[in-house]
């Protein structure tokens, strides 16, 4: 895809700090809804092909816990926030003060609940960060919560993907109580532009395009 062959260090630079920006206001969200200082960091941002970002976390039949949301506006899109099982019950033990709480032992409304919101504070953080960049209009649906295979539950935007060459924006998001650094929640969180999306949004961050 000409656009993505079409980017430097200095764009994949800004697509880090939008990154970073996205993290902190995430992070500031978080400390309010959890009552407690939290912090992110983002210590990774790329451009990955679908067998690539299936390949960082283990393959797609990897079980995963996944927030999914459609991007409406100027460039339409999907967006996935992903993390181990393991990763999404610590936090979701932290938000509801239940330390026994489990996927294992089946769907829990309050712990779906507060995974679909940590996904909906992130993908609300990183998209006005990446919409003040761009200058474009960017609004995120109602999250939806998936427990999974990896490739079932990316399978979403595959179709939309090979037709823009199986590229999206890859972002790796940790998250620490800061009195607890050690004890990060690491996910990754995906944006899937539709095909016509990708010109979009490299010609707004300054990457001609066809």
């Amino acid at each position: 895809m000409e656009d993505v062959r079409s980017l430097t260090g200095t764009h994949i630079d800004i697509l880090r700090e939008i990154g970073n920006i996205g993290a902190g206001n995430a992070a500031t969200a978080l400390s309010l809804l959890l009552n407690k200082k939290i912090e992110m960091s983002v210590p990774r941002v790329q451009i990955a092909t679908f067998a690539e970002m299936m390949e960082l976390i283990g393959g797609p039949e990897q079980v995963v816990a996944c927030v999914y949301l459609r991007i409406e506006g100027d460039a339409p899109g999907n967006m996935f926030f992903v993390l181990p099982p393991e990763q999404a019950e610590r936090f979701v033990r932290r938000m509801i003060g239940d330390d026994s709480f489990s996927f294992q032992d089946g769907a829990d409304e309050l712990g779906c609940s507060a995974l679909q919101e940590l996904g909906n504070i992130l993908a609300g953080s990183y998209l006005s960060a990446l919409a003040d960049f761009t200058q474009l209009a960017l609004h995120p649906s109602v999250p939806a919560l998936a427990i999974d295979m990896l490739g079932a539950v990316l399978s979403f935007g595959l179709l939309e993907l090979s037709r823009a060459g199986d590229y999206a924006i890859l972002i790796d998001t940790a998250i620490y109580d800061e009195r607890r650094p050690n004890e990060s929640i690491d996910g990754h969180f995906f944006l899937l532009p539709d095909p016509e999306s990708f010109s979009t949004i490299f010609r707004a961050l300054g990457v001609s395009g066809r």
